[in-house]
């Protein structure tokens, strides 16, 4: 009867994702899979040839969808059949669905490899339908506290999948990561040295301690490479005092786009902290199933990440930079800050906190911007600061002046209307644009300007 109903999903949600595909190829994400766990809830575990040791799971709280793409890229750059859900869809019924499109109608799946981006929050429940002996874990950190509540709970969860039969690939600039690779039958460590990008907190800084995750006693960190990951040290037990990575980007040039490891430079397209560690984990996973070094450098060289990351838009003689960060998450927007105070060239910055939509109640909670410095950020040629959103418009700008930007140069717009921003936008002739908002309001505003300007040329 199992059988039975496992090929009734598999035929039902092939037909769907079929029809679907006719209408639009981009959309259907997730229904196919909803479909196939409704009809048959073991689906995952009833798909025939996913081989835990040829599965790898990528997850954490920042950084897994751009990881999971590059390395799909090298993969692939290998000559290597992958199955991996490119399009983010994490959640039990995305897995479902990328298993769903690389299965025969024998049921059994056609790839080399099992390469899934696995929501930190769901990895449990996933793992247990589709045991995986390769887990990626780029960081654990703050993040949509409505959710997630707070790391120590997303620990738990990470550590409830790992046993002696798990591989680990952990970040070891980041203490909670780095922590479960002791859990783990073998732990590859993969680390950033200090750099021209790292930075230093100062003691007047609204700065948040780190506990130990071993002893619970303060973590300091000699430096920053990102909030909160850099080499860093337990106060009390000594943690992290080692530097024991196996794949360590060393000899970092932002300018030339190389680092190197162990004596071997290797390019890296998107020249920024944030991204870096996302290479060298492609890289430490790579490297462990054997791709050679050379096709690595050449998948480096050419990778296109996945769009929303950070995008141009021309509109009424301005180039509007946009940085995407997720809300309610610090070192998101810690990166975002630290790469707009890279540009000391003349800047408007324009912000767009709001309400988190995620499920009710609603709330506004902009505890995670006092995590981050905007310090470097304000002293780097801002000329005026622009604070907009239906919700917490005050809050954000509130922030900024805590930091000691001159309130003359600050412009708070309490709305999410398109044509307010772009009109006062247009008002200031600086035409090097910083944006920071959600993905959504971004292709809004971005329409909009380019629609206005337009209709000026007009």
């Amino acid at each position: 009867m199992s059988k039975l109903r496992f090929f009734v999903a598999l035929y039902a949600a092939k037909l769907l994702a079929w029809g679907i595909r006719l209408v639009s190829r981009e959309r259907g994400t997730n229904l196919p899979g909803a479909v196939a766990l409704k009809i048959d809830p073991g689906f995952i575990r009833h798909l025939g040839g996913a081989d835990p040791e040829r599965t790898i799971f990528v997850t954490g709280t920042n950084g897994k969808s751009t990881t999971t793409n590059l390395l799909a890229h090298v993969f692939q750059k290998a000559g290597r059949t992958v199955a991996v859900n490119l399009a983010g869809a994490n959640l039990l019924a995305g897995v479902a669905v990328t298993l769903l499109h690389n299965a025969g109608l024998n049921g059994r799946l056609k790839a080399d490899l099992l390469l899934l981006e696995t929501d930190e929050r769901f990895l449990p429940i996933i793992h247990a339908q589709l045991p995986a002996h390769h887990l990626c874990i780029t960081n654990v950190q703050k993040d949509q506290v409505q959710r997630n509540g707070e790391p120590d709970i997303i620990w738990r969860k990470l550590a409830s999948v790992i046993d002696s039969q798990t591989t680990v690939y952990v970040n070891n600039d980041e203490p909670n990561a780095r922590s479960l690779g002791q859990l783990a039958g073998r732990c590859v460590g993969f680390g950033v040295d200090k750099n021209s990008a790292s930075f230093h907190k100062d003691d007047d800084f609204f700065s948040v301690s780190m506990p130990c995750p071993l002893c619970h006693a303060p973590i300091r960190f000699h430096a920053y490479n990102i909030d909160n990951i850099g080499p860093f040290i337990c106060t009390d037990c000594g943690f992290g005092e080692v530097n024991d990575a196996a794949y360590q980007a060393q000899d970092v040039d932002f300018t030339a786009q190389t680092f190197s490891v162990e004596g071997s430079a290797y390019p890296f397209r998107y020249s920024t902290p944030y991204f870096l560690y996302c290479y060298i984990a492609a890289l430490a996973v790579a490297r462990e199933f054997d791709v050679d070094q050379e096709v690595i450098r050449e998948a480096f060289t050419d990778f296109v990440n996945i769009g929303g990351r950070m995008e141009d838009v021309e509109a009424g003689g301005k180039t509007i930079h946009y940085l995407r960060m997720k809300q309610e998450n610090p070192e998101t927007l810690q990166s975002a800050l630290n790469v707009i105070a890279a540009d000391k060239r003349e800047k408007i910055f324009l912000l767009g906190l709001d309400e988190l939509v995620d499920f009710d109640p609603h709330y506004t909670n902009t505890f995670y911007a006092f995590d981050c410095d905007f310090r470097a950020l304000l002293a780097s040629n801002v000329c005026r600061c622009i604070c907009f959103s239906g919700t917490v418009a005050y809050d954000a700008a509130l922030r900024l002046l805590y930091d000691g930007f001159p309130a003359d140069k600050l412009t708070v717009l309490p709305t999410n209307d398109d044509e307010t921003i772009v009109n006062e936008l247009s008002r200031y002739a600086c035409d090097n644009v910083y944006l920071i908002t959600w993905l959504k309001k971004y292709y809004s505003l971005a329409a909009y300007a380019q629609k206005h300007a337009a209709a000026k040329e007009a």
